[in-house]
């Protein structure tokens, strides 16, 4: 049994999370249940501790988000659980608070309240010093999402639970495990054949020439061999909803919906000038070299006006991977909700489009089905997103659960 509503996790509002909970078990009887989530992640991203380096240490440990887990745990304390399944970023394993390593804190408090943790990639599990306070094998944990079918970077941290009481034998770690693909599944396969659209520009959607202009400096200057064409794509911007067919050539029975007849949310930003032509500059080059270009690699008429682009001689330039193609040979880079804030790190590999990834693209390498449809503006689609696990990988997990219980 799902519980539909949304309820912020926190202290305040913990005694409404246990109604709820207690409520939908009531409706169970004793049948076994299972606790899927995470608690937030802000704290230990490595981006975000990035950010509050300049923070005063006080500050920093004592913010109520690096305990959130307590609340998780509290239900797993009231409400036990046969299994849980809990999420977060790779951060939370170096993160640290009053010294300790809060993963290790974390991993001891999931045991004490009598529980085998077990992590997904089939490792036996083990408790050494070697790993130092409190002696979890952090890489145990640790899934790469690439490497399990998902056509996207993904690295993140699984721990789940396996109550004693509902499985008082020792459970073998390959009952737990994820089935590697055998390969990686490529950008290509998951968006080649969306609909061509083209982003327009911040200064005048409509502006065709100036459009066409700025897409070509960038080609120009990456010596781009092909004709580009100067029609713009029938789809035009795109928009919420596109008729025709846009087959995806990986698993095409998890993705399509026939009764769609088209595609959804399929729908360019507009860009300023100066980044429509970085991002042609970019998609074109990128192939020539192997990966996305850093801004070393970008012409001097290129570079945009930040202090930060240009470093005295010796000085290492911050951010030098801030335009970041997906290419099409490989999975793209992690997919994360900074692609509501632009599109730098989520260039479309194709040099002719210059634009950034849609909510739908975006979707796709999270391997959200296509009849998936986000709420609210896009802002916040791009958030839904980038925020998930993908869609196709807790299908995976769901799957072992399932064949635990």
């Amino acid at each position: 049994m799902a519980i539909a509503a949304k309820i912020r996790l926190g202290v305040a509002e913990a005694h409404e999370v246990h109604k709820r909970i207690s409520s939908a078990l009531a409706a169970r009887g004793k049948n076994p249940w299972v606790l899927i989530g995470g608690p937030p992640c802000q704290a230990y991203s490595l981006v975000g501790r990035s950010r509050r380096r300049g923070e005063c240490r006080a500050k920093f440990e004592s913010d109520e988000k690096h305990l959130l887990y307590k609340q998780y745990l509290q239900i797993i304390h009231d409400h036990r659980p046969a299994v849980f399944v809990m999420e977060n970023v790779k951060g939370i394993l170096s993160a640290k608070l009053g010294g300790d390593r809060i993963f290790s804190r974390i991993c001891n408090d999931l045991a004490a309240e009598g529980y085998d943790l077990y992590g997904l990639n089939g490792k036996e599990p083990r408790s050494t010093e070697l790993f130092g306070n409190g002696g979890w094998d952090p890489s145990m944990f640790v899934v790469r999402s690439e490497d399990y079918g998902i056509p996207q970077a993904r690295h993140r941290v699984f721990i789940v639970g396996l109550s004693r009481e509902y499985f008082p034998g020792k459970v073998s770690p390959s009952a737990v495990q994820l089935l590697a693909s055998g390969r990686q599944v490529t950008v290509e396969e998951t968006i080649r054949d969306m609909p061509e659209i083209w982003s327009g520009l911040s200064s005048d959607r409509g502006d065709t020439v100036g459009w066409l202009k700025a897409r070509d400096r960038g080609l120009k200057k990456a010596g781009y061999s092909r004709v580009a064409s100067t029609m713009m794509p029938e789809a035009g911007h795109g928009g919420r909803f596109i008729a025709g067919k846009t087959p995806v050539s990986f698993k095409r029975e998890w993705f399509n919906d026939a009764r769609i007849k088209g595609v959804i949310q399929h729908e360019s930003r507009t860009h300023m000038d100066g980044d429509v032509s970085r991002y042609a500059f970019a998609a074109a080059v990128a192939p020539q070299y192997g990966c996305s270009p850093s801004i070393h690699d970008f012409p001097k008429a290129l570079l945009p006006a930040h202090k930060n682009v240009h470093s005295d001689e010796g000085e290492t330039i911050p951010f030098a991977d801030r335009f970041r193609v997906q290419m099409f040979g490989g999975p793209s880079t992690t997919i994360t909700s900074h692609i509501s804030k632009d599109g730098h790190y989520y260039i479309h590999p194709d040099p002719e489009q210059a634009r950034s990834l849609t909510v739908r693209e975006a979707a796709r390498l999270q391997t959200f089905p296509d009849n998936y449809f986000f709420e609210g503006p896009r802002t916040q689609q791009y958030h839904q997103v980038g925020n998930a696990v993908p869609p196709l990988l807790a299908h995976q997990i769901a799957a072992i659960v399932h064949r635990l219980l």
